[in-house]
């Protein structure tokens, strides 16, 4: 099969945590969407003219939503590769909690590196891609690196890195 090219996907790798919850999620949506959805759009229909029906163009509009975000998260599992703990802790890898130092006011800081998928900073996890988690990955304990954030260069040192 000449000049037919097979484009492979990146792996996007993901926390056991992370996979799990996007599966419980991507499970929650299918059953919401098969039953909430298609009922709240079954009786909007019942009310008669669909031109001027705002609550079914709402359940329309709330079905493209969940369809969406059910895609992207098939996308996401279908290319997830599970990181395995090597029980490594000699650098930051992904997965890793590290304890940082703020060496400029010297506030301390733990945060858990992972996917961009997996990252909320309100639960203590950042992207492998931001520019602290990009900054530490592959550094050790005692450490200070110095990285580029939106507000200025700052440097930190690490602390520590555990599970």
């Amino acid at each position: 099969m000449e000049g037919i090219q097979v484009v492979k996907k990146k792996a996007i790798y993901l926390t056991q945590e992370g996979y799990d919850r996007m599966k419980e999620e991507l499970e929650n949506l299918r059953k919401r969407l098969m039953y909430d959805i298609a009922e709240r759009i079954k009786e909007a229909r019942e009310l008669g003219d669909l031109s001027e029906n705002s609550e079914y163009d709402e359940a329309k509009n709330e079905q493209g939503r969940i369809d969406s975000r059910i895609k992207q998260l098939e996308e996401i599992l279908n290319n997830a590769e599970v990181i395995e703990d090597d029980g490594d802790m000699s650098t930051v890898k992904l997965g890793h909690i590290v304890e940082l130092q703020n060496m400029e006011n010297g506030e301390k800081s733990e945060y858990r590196i992972v996917n961009a998928q997996e990252a909320n900073i309100f639960e203590g996890k950042i992207s492998s891609d931001s520019p602290i988690g990009k900054g530490i990955l592959t550094h050790k304990v005692d450490e200070v690196v110095r990285v580029k954030t939106p507000s200025g260069w700052a440097k930190y040192k690490i602390l520590t890195i555990g599970k």
